[in-house]
């Protein structure tokens, strides 16, 4: 995974008439940039929200996200990539958003882990090819390929990887690799917490573990799987919250955010992280 500098993400908005800013269905707040958002405003380009991994919450759900951000006044599409559904929605959508502007060219942006490379191939198709090399950001990529899509439609194939930021559980749910991180223990504990809280069984289909207590839960974890610190025996936390983060990105340990929940915060005047 290459994290692109905000440079770079400012070079690939630059090139592109509509940016697709690249959410998780499963906390589609959390994985928002409102710096992409200011940065796509202040280039007069055009934004849409794609929530991605669609296929994880309740179509319901995505609906409800979809609704809210339109509200906001960003166009919004739902789609589950990896499992090749909704691809024509989006292209659709994009037509919609480029408005009267032929050709239109794309640009696919948003943290790790939301299915940027997904939504690039489900784009690119079978037998799409590349028009041109566009040189590209020092130190990042040596040339960008610019792909046809469609009629009149093109895409920068090059993932806009947006720079980790946010506290530790923050940086966790917008994809941090844990192995990056100086102490997983806390925003593992954090992330088990949450999904307790909105999905009690959770744990149990992930790990057949029916514990409450999110330390004692990584313990059992270390235990079953043999992980132990070899000076004192006792169970290896750490390289069992380093794998509770790594099921949530990979949707083993999986729940997601209720809309109701931001929507009451809303309500409530609360900053919305």
């Amino acid at each position: 995974m290459i994290l692109a500098s905000w440079r770079t993400i400012a070079w690939l908005v630059r090139r592109a008439d509509v940016v697709l800013e690249v959410v998780d269905a499963r906390d589609p707040m959390g994985t928002r940039s409102r710096r992409l958002e200011r940065l796509v405003n202040a280039l007069g380009k055009r934004l849409l929200v794609v929530i991605n991994k669609a296929d994880l919450v309740p179509r319901e759900v995505a609906e409800k996200w979809k609704r809210i951000f339109e509200d906001m006044g960003l166009p919004a599409v739902y789609m589950a990539a990896r499992e090749h559904k909704g691809t024509r929605k989006l292209r659709v959508a994009i037509r919609r958003v480029a408005g009267d502007i032929k050709p239109v060219v794309v640009a696919v942006t948003g943290f790790p882990k939301t299915g940027k490379s997904s939504i690039i191939n489900a784009l690119k198709g079978r037998h799409a090819a590349s028009t041109s090399p566009i040189p590209g950001s020092p130190g990042y990529t040596t040339h960008v390929q610019l792909y046809r899509i469609g009629s009149s439609m093109y895409m920068l194939d090059s993932p806009g990887v947006i720079p980790v930021e946010g506290d530790s559980l923050e940086a966790v749910i917008r994809g941090r690799p844990p192995e990056l991180l100086r102490d997983p223990v806390n925003p593992a504990i954090e992330l088990l917490r949450r999904a307790l809280r909105y999905n009690p069984r959770a744990v149990i289909d992930a790990y057949g573990i029916e514990e409450r207590d999110p330390l004692r839960i990584l313990e059992l974890i270390a235990l079953r799987r043999g992980w132990r610190y070899k000076l004192t025996g006792e169970p290896n936390i750490d390289e069992a919250a380093r794998q509770v983060i790594r099921d949530y990105h990979e949707a083993k340990l999986n729940f997601y955010v209720p809309p109701e929940e931001y929507l009451a915060s809303r309500g409530r005047g609360e900053e919305w992280v």
